[in-house]
């Protein structure tokens, strides 16, 4: 009898585990599909470069804010740079006008969600967000993506801020050669608080390049060097 329960234990554990790797598959598919579909939905107009950064817009999407692509290498490797976006705590140091970044649940170091402050330019008004980011990796080939969807609902709104209750990021983190990463980042939302969208747009399109330029600096420095992270 007892030999029969421990083959029943273990039968039951191989069946989990085997159901587990069946989602981690189906997870990949799902977000290289969803990479793909974005990337050839869109059509990406050349709006600016400096320092090595790219910035796209995409004019006939139909939407007020225009969504935008970032494209830029950096000397670190894919791991380095997810362990930064991953990195909630430490936002405001390189992430454009943000001047607040909070953990509100985290299931584990590659899977969590948080909220933000973000300080708008004169004459509108300071916005606020929730959103769940989580960093997946192909075991093949080794690209990382880091996706970034907002959650309107994770924290009540506070009044003198605006919610930005749709928005969506994802960064794709390609090895690119010895030590290299070549990095593209999307973002699309939908203006909040009636502010004017040629303002929104002119944040939006900027905001990405100083980002970039900031968070070459971020990925140096020693916290991240020897970064290990276990993705789901």
């Amino acid at each position: 009898m007892a030999g029969r329960v421990v083959n029943c234990r273990l039968l039951s554990n191989i069946i989990e585990y085997k159901n587990k790797q069946m989602k981690l598959k189906l997870l990949f598919v799902f977000t290289l599909i969803l990479t793909t579909r974005l990337a050839f939905a869109q059509e990406w107009s050349f709006k600016t470069e400096s320092s090595g950064i790219k910035v796209y817009v995409d004019n006939k999407s139909g939407m007020k804010v225009k969504p935008i692509k970032v494209e830029c290498t950096f000397d670190a490797m894919p791991v380095q740079l997810a362990a930064v976006l991953m990195d909630i705590k430490n936002y405001p140091d390189w992430v454009y006008k943000m001047k607040s970044a909070t953990i509100i649940k985290q299931t584990s170091p590659t899977d969590l969600s948080y909220y933000a402050e973000i300080d708008m330019p004169w004459p509108t008004t300071d916005r606020d967000f929730a959103a769940h980011i989580y960093a997946v990796e192909d075991p093949a080939t080794k690209v990382i993506t880091v996706n970034a969807p907002s959650v309107a609902d994770l924290v009540p709104e506070k009044k003198e801020l605006v919610r930005v209750k749709k928005s969506n990021g994802k960064w794709v983190l390609t090895p690119d050669g010895k030590d290299k990463t070549k990095v593209t980042y999307y973002l699309t939302l939908e203006p909040d608080g009636g502010a004017p969208a040629w303002i929104i747009n002119l944040f939006v399109s900027s905001g990405p390049m100083q980002s970039f330029k900031m968070l070459k600096s971020q990925v140096e420095k020693a916290a991240y060097k020897n970064a290990v992270l276990q993705f789901r």
